[in-house]
């Protein structure tokens, strides 16, 4: 039996929704002062306009919603999911008022493209939108990265024993430190330390293919923070290909992939344990699954004969694959060239590395490292199992942070996430396919949102059915929470229509 959720169950929801609101609303005071400080005045009274309704939702709802009472774990899944609607609603008030948007659904894709981490974009004129509203769209997913609740927990929560159900409803589930508010602080540690490091390599690198040190300083800072948060915004619309620099595209990679390990495991790495860097499961799937991903691309190119020597075949192939199996988006082609020249067999590479994704607890999407690697070594352990006496006790054993043994829980928690997504990239393809778009387009695109990609082969633009970008929004959310805090929402809301 359905049991309705109580007036207490909906304060708790409202009190904590108001809260991440409110740092959504402290969020845009960047971009607030970026435009004021640039004389850009009407975009600074959008920031404003929408940092008044931030406000006035969060603060109404923590005095309509006062509650002593702690969150259980359906209220943290519930939390999370719902504070990331109202966040991508309150935070597309800046871009509809931009004027660089067909409709306001238009900039709700963007907004939930950036806090995805996704990529994917239906703004329109981009080279020429305001310095104010790039540094929103790159911020957006440089928080979106790290995750909004986070944020919230970093900077304004004090101490509470339903926090970390808040911080596993938004996918993530590893503690750096005992507590979780202090681990929420400690991964936006990491992530300003390599913000630092990164934006100098890039800004260099800007300056010396001959941009200004202003201009290649901000496209510096809003590329890395594409990179590092596996994002895919760039402040250009030919993207990273903008620079035509290989300079450029080896630092990006390297911030792509750093960005794409879990945050324990650059936690182990700064606290000395370098020994996780190649003992880690997640490790070992990436390399080996990157592998199979660029054998697969390079047959393809080489059998249409793309690219007339080695070295372009492999600088164009491996940027795109790492691009895709790091979950970020950049590309340094232009989307149709995915259909025009590569191929179905390349396409088929890269679209095998954007399912799979990265690392859990990271910036990335996808199936993840992590889930590969218990699926491969639960198929090794049912292999052992059969040549194996059967008096024998088959124990197998895989490495995350620490060496565990593999349990069928383990394993069924795996493949449920994992069907989870391809459910949703099948979804997808169904929708492009129905409304006429060619079937390895619409699996491309399809797997680009749900995975939170980013990589399109032209199918995703403003011209779009205005279905099948709400479909789009849907999957990058769920991809993002990894499916379980949505439906947690999904069965709150049954249950308050259907429960008693």
């Amino acid at each position: 039996m359905l049991i309705r959720p109580r007036h207490n169950d909906f304060k708790i929801i409202g009190l904590y929704t108001g809260k991440v609101v409110i740092g959504l609303a402290m969020l845009m005071t960047v971009p607030l002062a970026m435009a004021l400080s640039l004389g850009e005045w009407s975009p600074a009274i959008d920031f404003l306009i929408a940092i008044g309704a931030c406000l006035s939702f969060g603060l109404a709802s923590e005095i309509a919603c006062q509650t002593t009472q702690d969150l259980r774990w359906s209220h943290g899944l519930v939390i999370a999911s719902f504070s990331w609607f109202v966040a991508t609603v309150l935070g597309a008030i800046p871009h509809g008022l931009s004027g660089h948007f067909g409709s306001f659904i238009d900039a709700m894709f963007d907004v939930m493209s950036g806090y995805t981490t996704t990529g994917l974009y239906l703004i329109q004129d981009l080279d020429h939108i305001s310095n104010s509203l790039n540094m929103w769209r790159h911020l957006l997913t440089y928080v979106g990265g790290q995750g909004i609740i986070v944020v919230a927990l970093t900077f304004l929560f004090r101490g509470s024993a339903g926090a970390y159900k808040m911080y596993v409803g938004e996918g993530k589930d590893e503690r750096l430190l005992p507590n979780v508010i202090r681990t929420a602080r400690a991964i936006w540690l990491v992530s300003l330390a390599y913000l630092a490091v990164g934006s100098l390599a890039l800004w260099i690198a800007g300056v010396a293919i001959g941009q200004s040190p202003l201009r290649s300083l901000l496209h510096a800072m809003w590329v890395f923070m594409g990179a590092w948060s596996t994002g895919g915004f760039a402040p250009q619309s030919y993207n990273t290909f903008y620079y035509h620099s290989i300079a450029y595209e080896i630092i990006c990679v390297i911030i792509m992939v750093v960005g794409s390990f879990n945050f324990a495991l650059h936690w182990s790495l700064w606290t000395g344990r370098r020994s996780e860097l190649w003992k880690d499961i997640e490790i070992i799937s990436f390399t080996a699954t990157l592998t199979i991903a660029m054998i697969i691309a390079t047959a393809g190119l080489m059998q249409l004969g793309v690219y007339t020597d080695s070295v372009a075949l492999f600088r164009k192939m491996s940027y795109q694959l790492f691009s895709g199996h790091t979950t970020t988006g950049f590309g340094t082609i232009y989307s149709r060239t995915f259909v025009r020249q590569w191929g179905p067999l390349a396409m088929l590479g890269v679209i095998l590395a954007m399912a799979i994704g990265a690392s859990a607890c990271s910036t990335a999407g996808g199936f993840k490292g992590i889930r590969m690697g218990i699926l491969v070594t639960a198929v090794i352990q049912e292999i052992r199992r059969m040549i194996l006496p059967e008096s024998s006790h088959v124990v197998q054993k895989w490495h995350h942070i620490t060496t565990r043994v593999l349990d069928d829980a383990t394993v069924r928690a795996a493949m449920l996430i994992v069907l989870s997504y391809i459910a949703t990239y099948s979804i997808g393809t169904l929708v492009g396919v129905f409304y006429g778009y060619d079937l390895m387009d619409s699996l491309f695109d399809a797997v680009s949102a749900g995975s939170n990609t980013g990589l399109s082969c032209g199918l995703t633009s403003p011209s779009m059915p205005t279905a099948m970008k709400s479909v789009y929004i849907l999957m990058m959310w769920a991809g993002r929470l990894e499916f379980m805090s949505l439906f947690a929402l999904t069965g709150y809301m049954v249950a308050w229509g259907h429960g008693r």
